[in-house]
C-alpha cells in the first residue's frame, strides 16, 4: 500500500490502518531503538515514538517515506530515553560461541560466497530442524552486541540501504560495514556449528 493511501486513512482515524502502520514497522522501530537504549529501554522508547507519531501524524508532509520518519521519530526518541537514564552503551565485541569463522567465506558486498547446506524442506525432520535452526539464530542475534543486532537487523529484515542505517544510528558508513560484516560471521558460524553437531 502507498504511502499516501495509509496516511489518508490514518489521518481519517481507520483503527485498522493504525494496525496495519503497528505491524508493518515496529520490528524497525525497535531495532533502531535497541540500538540506541539496548533492551532494557528499547520497548519504553519505542512507545514514547509511537506517541509522538500519533501527536504529529498531520505534520507529516511526506518529504521522506513514512518509514524514514518513523524511524527517525524512533531514533529522536530513544536519544532522549538514554539521556533521561544516562545509560551507558557498551559497544565491546563479544567472542563467538562457535569460534571464529574466515572472511574469506564473504564476498567483498559481504555476502556468502558459498552459502550453508541448504536442507530438504519435505520431511517432518527437515521442518524440525529448521525450527531448531530458526530457535538457534534468534538466540545468536539476542547474543550480539546491540548495533551489530540493529544493523543486521535493519539491513537485512527490514532491508535499509546502509546510508539509511547510519544516519538513524549516527555511525560512520566504515563503521556500518564493520558491525554487520562482524554480525554476518557470527551468524554464520552459528549456522555451520548447527550443520556439524545439530546443535546450538
Amino acid at each position: 500500500m502507498a504511502d499516501s493511501e495509509l496516511l489518508a486513512r490514518l489521518l481519517a482515524g481507520d483503527d485498522r490502518a493504525f494496525r496495519e502502520l503497528v505491524s508493518t514497522y515496529q520490528s524497525a522501530m525497535r531495532a533502531v531503538a535497541y540500538a540506541i537504549v539496548g533492551s532494557r529501554h528499547a520497548d519504553e522508547a519505542v512507545q514514547d515514538a509511537w506517541l509522538s507519531v500519533v501527536r504529529n501524524l498531520d505534520g507529516f508532509e511526506g518529504r521522506s517515506s513514512l518509514k524514514t520518519w518513523l524511524l527517525t521519530i524512533t531514533a529522536n526518541a530513544a536519544k532522549n530515553r538514554y539521556k533521561q537514564n544516562r545509560r551507558e552503551v557498551l559497544l565491546d565485541d563479544l567472542p563467538s560461541p562457535h569460534g571464529h569463522v574466515d572472511d574469506d567465506r564473504f564476498s567483498s558486498d559481504g555476502h556468502w560466497l558459498l552459502a550453508p547446506f541448504a536442507w530438504h524442506q519435505d520431511t517432518p525432520e527437515a521442518l524440525l530442524t529448521e525450527d531448531e535452526l530458526r530457535e538457534c539464530l534468534e538466540h545468536t542475534l539476542l547474543s550480539l552486541p546491540q548495533l551489530q543486532n540493529s544493523v543486521l537487523v535493519l539491513r537485512e529484515r527490514e532491508g535499509l540501504a546502509l546510508e539509511d542505517i547510519c544516519n538513524l544510528l549516527q555511525i560512520t558508513l566504515s563503521n556500518a560495514r564493520v558491525l554487520i560484516h562482524r554480525a554476518r560471521l557470527k551468524v554464520f558460524a552459528t549456522v555451520e556449528h548447527f550443520e556439524e553437531t545439530g546443535e546450538c
